[in-house]
């Protein structure tokens, strides 16, 4: 069977599986427990579809040993704050409560599943594209898989960093000036761990297309493809989720307008003076 459709009908039945999870439950965050495992389950997908077709090289296999580490550390992560244990993430059930039932149900189906459900398969795509053209590792791999290394241990350290915080905020009696950690990474953006997410996945976008050039593609078609979607919509989808959640932030920490008028939201850049004083 073709392995882009083996994809497909695994999504389809994931989608399905945390749909009636989330009816039967009342919890929404099936998807958030997903979001590191099945991306990684797709690309290793098109690997073996690559090699029962005789079409199998390095770079694939590279893109598939990256997925993995790239969801290992995300699920750790996720685990270590108890995602797994039945805690709902914290802005559906804002937005369920600013919503009717049958609104938020809508909502489920279409956005909480449907597009990142369908997300996940997008950004996994460009390893399709690399089983498609077997070609030569070239100088670009190297580049973007160091790329790709550095963005991970970049979200690696934030997370960190985040993780610290908060276990210092809770040894204090759940306060802690300014309230949100403003130190480490988080002095030259707002949200580290979200750009480095995101560049992750155009670093790997970025390997797929070095396949398509380096297996005769010209810019159209190879450097500039149609799974440059996934990256894009990941983009779109951060950028929406770090508005609505720095609105509720802003309404808990009044010391958060001057944070966030003199640090970077996603991409780390010098911060200009700021009055918000670092925690003890």
């Amino acid at each position: 069977m073709d392995a882009l459709l083996i994809v497909v009908i695994t999504a389809a039945v994931a989608s399905a599986v945390c749909w009636i999870l989330s009816l039967i439950t009342r919890d929404t965050s099936w998807v958030d427990r997903a979001w590191s495992i099945v991306p990684v389950v797709y690309v290793w997908i098109f690997v073996a579809g690559a090699f029962a077709n005789s079409d199998g090289s390095v770079r694939v296999v590279l893109m598939g040993v990256l997925a993995t580490a790239w969801g290992a550390r995300l699920t750790f992560n996720f685990a270590r704050k108890g995602g797994y244990t039945g805690v709902e993430d914290y802005r559906w059930a804002i937005l369920r409560g600013r919503m009717r039932p049958w609104q938020f149900q809508v909502f489920n189906v279409l956005f909480i599943i449907g597009y990142q459900m369908t997300l996940l398969v997008l950004i996994t795509l460009p390893a399709l594209v690399a089983a498609e053209h077997p070609a030569a590792l070239t100088g670009w791999d190297a580049l973007f898989v160091a790329a790709f290394l550095g963005f991970l241990l970049g979200e690696t350290v934030a997370d960190q960093q985040q993780w610290r915080f908060h276990q210092r905020k809770k040894e204090a009696g759940g306060t802690l000036a300014p309230g949100f950690l403003t130190t480490g990474l988080f002095r030259f953006s707002r949200h580290p761990n979200f750009f480095f997410e995101q560049a992750q996945w155009w670093a790997f976008y970025a390997l797929g297309a070095t396949a398509a050039v380096a297996g005769g593609a010209g810019f159209v078609g190879g450097a500039l493809n149609p799974t440059i979607v996934g990256p894009a919509l990941l983009t779109v989808l951060f950028i929406g989720s770090t508005i609505f959640t720095e609105s509720i932030t802003a309404s808990k920490y009044p010391a958060y307008a001057e944070y966030k008028r003199s640090t970077s939201m996603l991409i780390p850049w010098p911060p200009r003076a700021r009055a918000v004083a670092p925690q003890s």
